[in-house]
Formats: structure tokens, C-alpha cells, sequence
């Protein structure tokens, strides 16, 4: 709201939404019961729009809790002269999305996709062996930046984004150590694929 002149700075009031107010009281008291009234607030709202998406009621339901889950742990991020709290909010829902999305499209290795039936005979399991052994020293030979990061996206199962929080390095650097490290374990592990 601009100033007018003959006002003095310290009347200037800033006028925030209740859905505003209740973030701020998240993030600076930790205020469950505004926590409570953004939950009732957002939640069928957030379903809504994620089942638009293309995702089944159910799962819509699980995202909501997650994304309202992390609105109350990384409440302290939100800062209401960058966005609106529904604004937030939503990129945090759409993200989520996004990555269960990519999470369940991640393609399965050949060498994963086996007959469930069949139970694998001694030279299978030497074979096992010997390709993790090899995987393993491939990812030794990775520098620790690069093993740090593939090892967190693929056995950790975490997203760029929830890397590039955990690390704090941005989300760029994330995505080249990945794509760098993962050419690197081509090369070094082009014998187990011919």
C-alpha cells in the first residue's frame, strides 16, 4: 500500500489475507491452530486441483498430506513480500506432483526385470555379485560431489529439488553433477550392458 505523504512511516500498515496471517503464525510461533485453519483452508482446494492433474482421488489425498506436511516444516521459507500463501502453497503442490510423476515413470533396469517365479541359480547369484562389486568401485571412482548427489537421487530416492534443500547448492548445479555422474558410470560400466 504506498505511503501518503502526510503519514508518517510508522502508521504504514500492510494488509494480509486471514490465509496470510495464519502462514506468518506458522512460521514465526509454530501456531497449530492456524496450522489447523491453512489445513482446512487449502486442503480441498489442493485435492481439487491435483486431481485435475490426473491423478486418482486417493493418491490426490496422500500428495495433500505431504504437501501440507511440508508447509508446516518448511514454513520458515515463506516470505510474503515474494508471493501470495496461496501461490506458495500451490508451486509446493505442483512440485510434489511432479516429482511422484517422474518417481513412478522412472524406468526399471533391464537387468532388474525378471520372472518373479523363477528362483536364481549359483551362477546368477556370482553374476549379481560381481556387477555390484563393479558398481560399487564405479561410484568410488566418482568424484565425491557427483557420488554424493546420484547416490541420494537413486538410492535415497529424493528429488533434485529435495537434494538441492537438503545440500543447499542449486537446483543447476544438482542436475549437472547427476547428468556428469552418470555418463561417467556409463562408461565405467559399458562391460555390463554388451
Amino acid at each position: 500500500m504506498p505511503r501518503r505523504e502526510s503519514e508518517p512511516v510508522s502508521q504504514v500498515k500492510t494488509e494480509y489475507s486471514n490465509e496470510t496471517i495464519w502462514m506468518l503464525a506458522v512460521r514465526d510461533n509454530r501456531d497449530r491452530d492456524a496450522f489447523a485453519a491453512l489445513f482446512d483452508h487449502f486442503a480441498p482446494r489442493l485435492k481439487g486441483f491435483i486431481i485435475k492433474g490426473g491423478v486418482s482421488p486417493q493418491q490426490a489425498e496422500e500428495i495433500v498430506q505431504d504437501v501440507m506436511l511440508t508447509i508446516w516444516r518448511k514454513a520458515d521459507m515463506f516470505d510474503p513480500h515474494r508471493a501470495q500463501v496461496s501461490a506458495w502453497i500451490y508451486q509446493i503442490a505442483r512440485n510434489r506432483r511432479i516429482d511422484i510423476a517422474r518417481k513412478e515413470n522412472r524406468p526399471m533396469p533391464e537387468a532388474l526385470k525378471e520372472e518373479p517365479e523363477l528362483e536364481p541359480d549359483a551362477s546368477q547369484i556370482l553374476g549379481l555379485e560381481q556387477e555390484t562389486t563393479q558398481l560399487k568401485q564405479a561410484l568410488a571412482s566418482l568424484k565425491p560431489e557427483q557420488r554424493e548427489v546420484i547416490e541420494k537421487a537413486y538410492l535415497g530416492e529424493l528429488t533434485h529439488q529435495e537434494i538441492s534443500t537438503q545440500t543447499g547448492l542449486p537446483l543447476g548445479t544438482i542436475k549437472s553433477r547427476i547428468r556428469l555422474g552418470l555418463q561417467r558410470l556409463r562408461h565405467e560400466l559399458k562391460d555390463l550392458t554388451q
